[in-house]
């Protein structure tokens, strides 16, 4: 999969490609849906299959003051788009001059002069350009006037509900990490490198890895039943996320106990992909309360990964 940043000087081999417009935060099963419309009209007309995505998001641009809880980093999206089988990706920075553009100039500038679009497929809800004055009629249109195909896609749904990245950081939040297993097509996943902590773990029989939560994070704090990636290799695990009521009602910070790992990860990369919730958090009469309480939590979160 070739990723091309900007749409300025795209060489002449990956122009014409049939291409998913969106923001794809989360990736999520109506994304899904986009990317899989772009690959069959790829077949159907010959052409290279792409999405084009834009970074920084546009609401962080807009809100610059404001902390967005993004679902997906960039190289994330990545990786997920590589593996539904993407031939291009083309990443536009979303800056002054783009959101300047009126509707009309970003198809003409970017979509046909920058990419020369073969076929252009966009949701229901799609709207771009200055104060969002472009919507999918204006494409539609576009599309006949200066030859390029278009496909608007309808509101993808399950028992009426519309799959949406509000709808997943929803569930995020109430801590439904299955449910947004189901949304997203695969479970939801977060990085950070592992810093030092209190050691109470530890000091238990728990030793943790600590990772701080990207800023904005809304995630329901409590246990989960976790699995790592670190350095290649997976490893079932649990996670805790909260303020430590026992101990010192602090900042929140994710701690993940490795199961069968001994190693010493301070400072290393790890990925960790939300497979279930175990319980909520609180606050415990006492540390041995507590890794009695971690006892029962570990075990079950074993019992989940064993069936997962």
């Amino acid at each position: 999969m070739h990723v091309i940043h900007g749409h300025k000087h795209v060489p002449p081999e990956h122009r014409g490609a049939s291409i998913a417009i969106g923001n794809f935060d989360g990736v999520h099963r109506g994304h899904r849906a986009l990317i899989r419309e772009a690959k069959a009209k790829a077949r159907e007309k010959g052409t290279a299959s792409a999405a084009m995505v834009f970074e920084p998001h546009p609401r962080e641009f807009f809100q610059p003051n404001e902390v967005q809880f993004r679902l997906t980093t960039l190289n994330r999206k990545l990786e997920i788009f590589e593996k539904l089988g993407l031939d291009l990706v083309f990443v536009e920075p979303f800056d002054a001059d783009l959101a300047a553009l009126p509707g009309e100039a970003f198809i003409e500038r970017v979509l046909v002069a920058g990419l020369g679009a073969a076929h252009v497929v966009i949701g229901y809800d799609f709207y771009f350009g200055h104060k969002r004055g472009g919507n999918p009629e204006l494409m539609v249109r576009s599309g006949e006037e200066l030859g390029f195909g278009v496909t608007v896609m309808p509101p993808i749904a399950e028992d009426g509900a519309v799959f949406s990245s509000s709808s997943v950081r929803l569930h995020l939040a109430q801590g439904d990490v299955k449910g947004v297993t189901h949304m997203l097509g695969e479970p939801w996943r977060v990085s950070g490198r592992v810093i030092g902590g209190a050691k109470r773990g530890t000091g238990m029989g728990y030793p943790t890895a600590n990772i701080p939560m990207p800023k904005g994070t809304t995630l329901g704090h409590g246990i989960y039943a976790v699995r790592t990636h670190l350095d290649g290799q997976t490893y079932d695990a649990a996670a805790y996320l909260g303020t430590r009521p026992t101990f010192d009602d602090g900042h929140p910070v994710l701690e993940v106990f490795l199961f069968d790992f001994n190693g010493d990860i301070y400072g290393r990369e790890i990925e960790v992909e939300f497979i279930d919730f175990i319980r909520s958090d609180r606050r415990f009469r006492s540390a041995e309360e507590l890794v009695v309480q971690m006892e029962a939590d570990i075990a079950q979160a074993k019992a989940v990964l064993s069936a997962n």
